[in-house]
């Protein structure tokens, strides 16, 4: 039996000695009487000039149930199995006659497969990217020579889009899976600090080889990945799912089944393509905007002051409702990150943002983006803001008729000027840049909104409007364009055919991704 601790405070720099001595005083015991402690949650207060980490333990003393008895304030902490097995247990294995089907092999993908893997069910990944290794291959080749993998880059691959997004596993939504997530990523090799901070990151690096992990995981369990193989039809038998159509090299095979996740993330245009004859969809609001860049150090120094350089890089997430009515806000900040080239199409330029594990880059980045409805579609067919993205991306690769991103300062993009330098703060994007006016390659209403949100933020982050920041374009692809309608069994309008995760419009990032991957799973359980 543990006792939980909340709000212990230490200043930014302590030993573990000062730990103890702080929980001990707190407690008012020996620190001898301390037999071991663990960090539930990390969080820094910067609200005043003295910032300190505040820290929430789990602790056990020498007499802990004298403790409690003598101390009611302090609560009871039971330590809980964490992993997906415990959701497991109230789940019978099935012997079935086929093998579940995923699609995909993102966040969502990756723990709904080794959730049924877990159960003995032996599922088949089918992956149109490479596996993470050759992946990074890909991306290096079109980073160095713009020469690009349509199948296998930054949006398609094992891992999915997140893998070359930076790692971050915030989330705004509450479920008790997300410790669940948390604990699988650490068990598969990310740092254990992902369990406790506010923030949890894993980086890039780092998150390769627990994606890599994990699939030697499931295909230990009877898993299987078919890589550079694509869904190119759905079979269906009086509104239930009897099969898949699957393409390799050219050549196609029906894989049969009753079971299929749909995992294909927010960038499979194709794969939409084919879907939308064939289950309900429906046109979702997304957003588009920019990567903005700043030295990291300013921002760091605006958050923190003159204790900045004993802190990690400091983050930043920002919102604020316009004139216009529409929202501004900051999306995937990557701080000591890099702009990434992120398309998937030949001849359009995508923007996204990733840090490594040390984030110690010298630009912090973020996505700065616009909120889209249906109403600015321009038509009423559900794969128009798709079309939309495309015609942006499009003129944003005409910029200078190559993947070299077009870029602004700030302070030219409000003085209509193109950008014939760039002072203080240096582009990161791999391939190159070219001085360009964003208005050339997104709807006036965005860069208005840009140019109007600025000092808004800047209110928050001293320093955050100086002109010398870079704008880089476009960012298009932060959520899904479309809705895959699944009813509360988790099923589309086929029957055994389960959409999840943010391409099905149902999550936004890693975490809330692998969520639903997991509850998918579980569902799709329930109808075996």
């Amino acid at each position: 039996m543990l006792i939980k601790v909340n709000d212990i405070k230490l200043p930014i720099v302590h030993s573990k000695l000062d730990f103890e001595r702080v929980l001990s005083n707190t407690l008012r015991i020996k620190p001898s009487s301390i037999l071991r402690y663990k960090i539930l949650k990390e969080s820094l207060d910067s609200r005043q000039k003295d910032i300190k980490y505040v820290y929430s333990l789990a602790v056990e003393v020498s007499d802990n149930e004298k403790f409690l008895k003598n101390n009611s304030k302090y609560p009871k902490y039971v330590e809980q199995d964490n992993t997906i097995n415990a959701f497991l247990k109230d789940y019978n294995k099935k012997a079935i006659s086929y093998r579940p089907i995923i699609v995909g092999s993102g966040p969502a993908g990756m723990f709904a497969a080794l959730t049924l893997a877990k159960m003995g069910l032996k599922p088949i990944v089918i992956e149109r990217g490479k596996c993470v290794s050759k992946r990074q291959e890909s991306v290096r080749i079109f980073n160095e020579k713009s020469i690009l993998d349509t199948e296998s880059n930054i949006q398609f691959g094992e891992g999915g889009a997140g893998t070359f997004s930076d790692g971050k596993l915030n989330t705004g939504t509450n479920s008790p899976l997300i410790n669940t997530v948390l604990n699988e990523l650490h068990l598969h090799g990310a740092q254990e600090e992902i369990l406790y901070e506010s923030k949890p990151h894993i980086g890039t690096d780092v998150l390769i080889n627990v994606v890599g992990n994990i699939r030697k995981e499931i295909e230990k369990l009877g898993g299987e990945y078919l890589f550079d193989t694509k869904l190119v039809d759905i079979k269906q038998d009086c509104g239930q799912l009897v099969g898949v159509v699957v393409e390799k090299n050219g050549q196609k095979e029906e894989i049969p089944t009753k079971a299929c996740v749909l995992a294909i993330g927010h960038s499979a245009r194709d794969t939409f393509e084919m879907l939308s004859s064939k289950v309900l969809m429906q046109q979702k609001a997304f957003s588009i905007g920019v990567r903005v860049e700043h030295l990291q150090e300013e921002i760091s120094k605006s958050q923190y002051g003159d204790s900045y350089k004993l802190l990690k890089p400091a983050a930043y997430k920002l919102a604020c409702h316009l004139q216009s009515g529409r929202g501004c806000y900051t999306f995937c900040m990557c701080p000591g990150g890099y702009v990434v080239a992120a398309t998937s199409e030949e001849e359009q330029v995508v923007t996204n943002g990733m840090s490594y594990s040390k984030r110690d880059g010298i630009n912090a980045n973020s996505a700065v983006l616009v909120g889209i409805t249906p109403e600015d579609f321009g038509s009423k067919k559900v794969l128009a803001g798709v079309e939309l993205q495309r015609k942006y991306e499009r003129l944003a690769y005409k910029a200078s008729n190559s993947y070299k991103a077009p870029c602004q300062r700030y302070g030219d993009l409000k003085n209509h000027k193109i950008s014939t330098d760039f002072k203080s703060v240096k582009p990161t994007y791999p391939i190159g840049v070219v001085g360009a006016d964003l208005r050339s390659c997104l709807p006036n209403y965005v860069t208005d909104s840009l140019i109007e949100a600025m000092p808004i933020f800047d209110k928050k982050i001293k320093g955050f409007a100086n002109e010398d920041a870079l704008f880089t374009g476009i960012e298009s692809r932060s959520s899904s364009p479309v809705r895959i309608m699944r009813d509360d069994n988790y099923q589309s309008s086929i029957k055994g055919l389960m959409p999840c995760g943010e391409g099905a419009g149902y999550a936004g990032g890693i975490t809330s991704a692998a969520v639903d991957g997991i509850e998918t799973a579980l569902h799709l359980l329930n109808i075996l």
